[in-house]
């Protein structure tokens, strides 16, 4: 099982940005946080790497169903999507797959969340 899905785009860094962002609230997801990869690291290593963006993707009834159903699975929160642009310019939009990462938990009700957070990331990811 991968554990993440995956979807080259054939879109601009920045436009795969907004597109993504919009592809996440149309399945309910809000986008609580941004990491900058390439400009994290050119500040605190002075190194040049690629567009590279983490986007922290949470859907607020799900992430309540799931810190119900295990009291640590703030650890695993918010679901990660990241868009980079390779060397060769494609842009490359991906999530993590909820029910892979979550797999090591032995809960049923939680299984049924990451089941259903995945459906709707995948649905996402294919809109684009």
């Amino acid at each position: 099982m991968s554990y993440h899905f995956s979807k080259t785009v054939d879109l601009g860094f920045d436009e795969a940005i907004d597109k993504t962002t919009a592809a996440l609230k149309e399945e309910g997801f809000g986008v609580l946080t941004e990491i900058d990869i390439k400009a994290t690291l050119k500040k605190k290593l002075d190194v040049d790497f690629r567009n590279y963006r983490i986007l922290g993707a949470c859907n607020p009834p799900n992430a309540y169903k799931a810190l119900q159903a295990e009291g640590h699975i703030g650890l695993m929160l918010p679901c990660n999507v990241i868009v980079q642009e390779h060397e060769d310019g494609k842009v490359e939009v991906s999530a993590v797959d909820p029910v892979a990462s979550m797999q090591a938990i032995e809960n049923d009700a939680l299984g049924e969340v990451a089941a259903n957070v995945r459906d709707m990331l995948k649905k996402a990811i294919d809109r684009l």
